[in-house]
């Protein structure tokens, strides 16, 4: 059966990931230096995979994450805003530990199933899903039995891969994912079935 090899990356670390802060598509942080080695690392990981496609969100975060890939590989980036973050709305910004409240009310509303409630002045997941998973399943088709890179964000890779997984939105919180980790999924024209997911050992300790 002919298929796709697929690596989903999640960006290297900024300054808001590093200080605990929401960060959604309405912030658009560069790395810092540790997410700069990360992002070496992963191209170091990845090069022998010889991918045809990388690919990552419309942020600057994504973009340097896979920018060394693309110079080492000779590949473009092809960037689309439709794979950016989850807009997180009121939340953008602010320390985690500060809204522990607001953030355990979402994740009980959507772990029910109510998965098309938005953050107040964001996204919902439903809304995520949709924007992303039509552009993503448009260049999976442009071509069987390649590799293909895309450099996504955290909540969004939740998002995708619970419900390409048969696990439903409401269960999108059972996904795992670090600044740096590597997804690999083998597509067919069936399913989406998982080689290994949130590996981390290229990153080193």
């Amino acid at each position: 059966m002919k298929y796709t090899r697929l690596f989903l990356i999640r960006h290297g670390e900024t300054e808001y990931n590093k200080k605990g802060m929401m960060q959604g598509r309405g912030i658009d942080a560069p790395l810092n230096e540790t997410g700069h080695q990360q992002a070496r690392l992963i191209a170091d990981n990845l090069i022998a995979e010889n991918p045809e496609l990388i690919v990552s969100s419309g942020m600057i975060r994504t973009i340097e994450t896979a920018r060394p890939l693309s110079e080492d590989t000779s590949q473009p980036i092809h960037s689309f805003s439709e794979l950016d973050e989850m807009d997180f709305g009121d939340l953008e910004g602010q320390k985690s530990v500060n809204i522990q409240k607001e953030l355990q009310e979402l994740h009980d509303t959507w772990a029910k199933g109510d998965v098309h409630v938005p953050i107040p002045g964001g996204e919902s997941p439903s809304e995520v899903y949709e924007r992303a998973d039509g552009r993503i399943r448009h260049l999976l088709n442009e071509g069987d039995n390649q590799t293909k890179v895309f450099f996504l964000h955290g909540r969004l890779m939740r998002i995708l891969l619970s419900k390409w997984l048969g696990y439903g939105l409401k269960n999108m919180h059972k996904i795992e994912h670090q600044n740096g980790a590597i997804n690999h999924i083998l597509k067919n024209h069936v399913s989406f079935n998982v080689v290994y997911l949130n590996k981390t050992d290229h990153l080193g300790k």
